[in-house]
């Protein structure tokens, strides 16, 4: 196993030589942003032969995938907390294992409990997960089943675990999908019509069971779970083959930021060059980027790994007036609060009273009723802080001891709706509130809390976009809803000579992928080749 030199210092990586000397060298290839995608980018620019330059206007590497240290000894990502979607062939072909990258799945799968006292553990395993489906509600044993088929069915017909695999490359169109599905009118409606809500009530009669899994279909996404194609948003996400488990997600040792800093030493191994705390101030496709010092890195290759929005900005005047519309038409507005948390102990849920269980090696929520949901979702809209906020919540330290002080543990919540803008005042004014709220809709099912808590930060929209610069605090790097994905969602491959995009704005979409920037690197290698014939 090679030792992180990125890790040591948690991402924190400076500058290999003075800026000025960095301007006077040639590049093959400039980065702008160096998130994981950027990062996957340019170890496969690299590892051709090409002379890559990233530039990350933040001390800190790893974009919205990386590792603080909010309290002493307490290691967290303030923003990507899981893993599921992490392509395997990208594993493979930069040698994440042999760095230490190690992937733990949450088998237990996801635990909701309740207000009755009742709760439902839907287990990775399909017998367990049906005895328990069978405790809460026997005569939806089938219905679940038939869904989950849909989806793996529609999974394999897209991510076939081979060559074939959809998110590789180019992006399918609509025509290019509904031939891989053939008739099957159900995997085309759960990828571009259902609402969550139909998927749910089209397969499950109970009504516990259909509110307590609607959050699954609007993950990051600024919709309601009544908003037609929304159940894509659950295909999107159970559609990965980590681990060589197919829809399974889980934890990788030492917080999700390792992966970002295993890319970033598989980049440096190759050849790459990674500059922190160097902001760039404008892009000119086909030369090269400006800093905002003034210093010109000059290359004729340009690859975005920021949101388009930002993108769009460094461009300026040299931007495509039609690409400029299709960036502009994306919603990027986020509705996401992340709540991180330190513990004495975990949950003690009501429902399974215990402060270690086996619902803590899984992933938790704490539903909202069919009436809360669409209450939530129109307050946030209305620049309002809702009553009660869904929420997802993650125990790291269950599977690894690792990131916090011994007898102590970290809790993840990713909730929502939280408005971008409030109507009355500021974030800074509704921040405490607004992770109270959080901490309050878990309080509901949990007998410790808040008790349990040591210290927790709160990030709402605002936040994540000043901590990782992602406009509009959208996780996504912008909406991942039908209407902008697949070959309709930014493609590597600009109008702009010389000018590509490796971000989540990028197909195959967002979370913690990295096949974006490799997808990005053939193309520009796919392009270099085509021009020296």
């Amino acid at each position: 196993m090679v030792a992180s030199s990125v890790a040591d210092s948690l991402g924190i990586v400076g500058l290999p030589e003075p800026v000025r000397a960095l301007a006077q060298k040639r590049w093959d290839a400039v980065i702008v942003g160096a998130g994981h995608n950027g990062l996957a980018c340019a170890a496969y620019l690299a590892r051709a032969g090409k002379r890559v330059l990233i530039v990350e206007e933040r001390e800190r590497i790893g974009g919205a995938c990386t590792i603080e240290e909010p309290w002493p000894g307490v290691r967290m990502s303030p923003c990507a907390y899981l893993a599921g979607l992490l392509h395997p062939l990208v594993i493979e072909e930069l040698d994440l294992p042999e760095r230490g990258y190690t992937w733990t799945p949450a088998i237990e799968g996801l635990f909701i409990p309740f207000e009755d006292g009742t709760s439902v553990q839907l287990h990775e395993d399909d017998e367990r997960c049906d005895a328990e489906i069978a405790r809460l509600s026997p005569k939806d044993v089938a219905g679940w089943r038939a869904m989950s088929q849909l989806i793996a069915r529609t999974r394999e017909a897209l991510r076939p675990a081979d060559g074939r695999d959809a998110w590789i490359g180019e992006a399918p169109t609509r025509d290019q999908i509904e031939d891989r599905l053939g008739n099957d009118r159900e995997g085309i409606a759960l990828l571009f019509e259902w609402s969550m809500a139909e998927l749910v009530e089209r397969y499950l009669s109970d009504e516990r069971l259909q509110y307590g899994y609607l959050g699954q279909g609007v993950i990051g996404t600024n919709a309601s779970p009544f908003d037609a194609g929304t159940a894509s948003i659950r295909f999107h996400h159970s559609s990965g083959r980590l681990g060589g488990l197919t829809g399974a997600w889980g934890y990788v040792k030492g917080g999700m930021g390792m992966v970002s800093f295993y890319l970033a030493d598989a980049a440096q191994e190759a050849g790459a060059t990674i500059g922190a705390g160097v902001r760039v101030s404008e892009i000119a496709p086909g030369e090269g980027v400006v800093l905002e010092g003034g210093e010109r890195i000059w290359a004729p290759v340009v690859i975005s790994n920021a949101d388009p929005r930002i993108t769009l900005r460094l461009l300026g005047n040299a931007a495509d007036r039609e690409w400029r519309r299709q960036v502009e038409a994306i919603p990027i507005e986020g509705c996401t609060l992340k709540v991180n948390v330190w513990l004495r102990e975990l949950p003690n849920f009501r429902a399974r009273p215990g402060t270690c269980q086996p619902h803590h090696f899984g992933q938790a929520n704490t539903p909202l009723t069919k009436p809360e949901w669409k209450a939530s979702y129109a307050a946030a809209r209305a620049g309002r802080l809702p009553e009660r906020l869904w929420t997802e919540l993650y125990f790291q330290s269950v599977h690894d001891a690792s990131v916090a002080p011994a007898g102590t543990h970290t809790m993840s919540v990713f909730s929502q709706y939280v408005p971008y803008r409030f109507a009355e005042g500021a974030w800074d004014e509704h921040r405490e509130r607004a992770k109270q709220v959080a901490l309050d809709s878990l309080a509901r099912f949990c007998s410790n809390m808040p008790e349990a808590v040591i210290a927790a930060e709160a990030l709402g929209p605002p936040d994540i976009e000043k901590k990782v610069g992602l406009t509009g605090g959208h996780i996504f790097q912008g909406e991942c809803l039908p209407a902008y994905m697949w070959s309709n969602r930014l493609h590597a491959r600009t109008p702009m000579k010389g000018m590509y995009l490796c971000g989540a704005c990028t197909h195959p979409g967002g979370s913690v992928i990295a096949i974006n920037g490799r997808n990005a690197a053939m193309a520009v290698l796919a392009d270099a080749e085509s021009a020296s014939i």
